[in-house]
């Protein structure tokens, strides 16, 4: 049976559009842009390949389908901008075998123009054809939230941006298949605004409640309680948590890099984000001190070291930094996580331990950095604990 649907790139944004595409009925192939990692588990893989969901490595079978969608991954590069080279090299790819009447759209997240700069001459110089005319061309935002189990493809809305009115009521009729509702955008470039918004939002709200965090530290304030009542305002307020610092595969996005107009807010956020790690070793030491203890030969325990609670993904943890620091104030780090089996710091093996009340009894310290559903911190023998309070 022909595929109708090509899903390029497998990583975070591939694997789970292709999931729901399977999912809705829709035969899907799968084509790797590089070594990516997803955040489905091993089972609901499986489910997928007896969904008749195909992985292929033969790049002649994204000329066969009615839709491609892009999904590679576009991670930070070294000059802190997105790193483009998997989805130009996935265009590239596409470009050689892309067919008449094909709709291409693009999911990774990118800077606004990308679809029209960079991606549509591409496309277009490697297949001889012209978008808007020969094939429709759309940008989505992707809009995962990993182990979100009350909010799914099906249930969240997806905007759409097409290079022409053809070209997004095309795509919409794809998604159609797919969520309960499609939310059309003036065109591409608001299309990628929007994901450069949503993905900014996160990170300038987490940014503030840490700086809460921080304060009402200061001023021996309870910040959990000043957020639980917070949030019980029915209107203007949506409530944060905060952490040790922000992982994930959302990368903030100021612009400044890519030569556009900075935004200083998310300058900000990302300067108060990445200070985090070093502020939880800080009062890691401080606390060790007034148990009587230096850094220094001292048992620190790290529970939940994944970049959120109950995903087995380790992709831009704070853990890393944290334990990375601990060792170099000479502490004896090791870690307690249901969700990952292994772990390491530049190529360290931090050890792992399996009874946690026996780790918790036996550490100096013990620092939560992920509350797993599993934890209930509540009747262990802790003699030093640390939380973001």
């Amino acid at each position: 049976m022909p595929a109708d649907l090509a899903v390029i790139g497998l990583g975070p944004y591939g694997l789970p559009l292709a999931q729901a595409a399977v999912a809705a009925g829709v035969a899907t192939i799968g084509y790797r842009t590089g070594p990516e990692a997803g955040s489905l588990s091993a089972a609901e893989q499986r489910r997928m390949l007896s969904g008749g969901f195909r992985p292929t490595t033969n790049a002649t079978e994204l000329g066969r389908v009615r839709t491609a969608v892009i999904c590679a991954p576009t991670p930070r590069g070294a000059d802190g901008g997105l790193d483009l080279s998997q989805l130009e090299a996935a265009a590239h790819t596409l470009a050689a075998h892309l067919r008449p009447h094909t709709t291409v759209i693009l999911e990774s997240p990118v800077y606004p123009g990308t679809t029209e700069e960079i991606l549509r001459p591409l496309l277009e110089e490697g297949s001889g054809l012209r978008a808007g005319r020969d094939f429709h061309l759309a940008y989505s935002p992707s809009r995962v939230d990993p182990g979100n189990r009350d909010f799914t493809p099906a249930n969240t809305p997806k905007v759409i941006g097409g290079l022409t009115p053809a070209c997004t009521e095309s795509a919409a009729a794809f998604y159609g298949r797919l969520t309960d509702k499609v939310v059309r955008a003036r065109g591409p470039r608001e299309a990628e605004t929007v994901q450069l918004l949503e993905t900014n939002y996160r990170h300038v709200n987490i940014a503030l409640v840490n700086e809460m965090a921080v304060l009402c530290h200061d001023l021996g304030v309870d910040l959990w309680d000043v957020v639980r009542c917070a949030e019980t305002k029915p209107f203007g307020f949506q409530a944060f948590r905060p952490g040790p610092g922000v992982g994930g595969h959302a990368v903030p996005q100021d612009l400044t890099a890519h030569g556009g107009r900075p935004l200083r807010m998310v300058e900000l956020a990302q300067q108060v984000n990445s200070r985090m790690p070093g502020y939880v070793v800080q009062r890691a030491a401080t606390l060790l001190n007034e148990h009587g203890k230096s850094a220094r030969g001292a048992r620190v325990l790290l529970l939940g070291v994944t970049y959120k609670p109950d995903l087995a993904d380790l992709h831009g943890t704070p853990a890393q930094e944290i334990a990375l620091r601990l060792m170099e104030l000479g502490a004896s780090v090791s870690y307690h996580d249901p969700h990952v089996p292994a772990w390491s710091v530049l190529d360290r093996p931090v050890p792992r331990v399996d009874s946690l009340y026996e780790a918790v009894a036996d550490a100096d310290l013990t620092i939560l950095l992920q509350q797993h559903r599993t934890y209930d911190l509540q009747g262990l023998s802790v003699k030093a604990q640390l939380l973001l309070d």
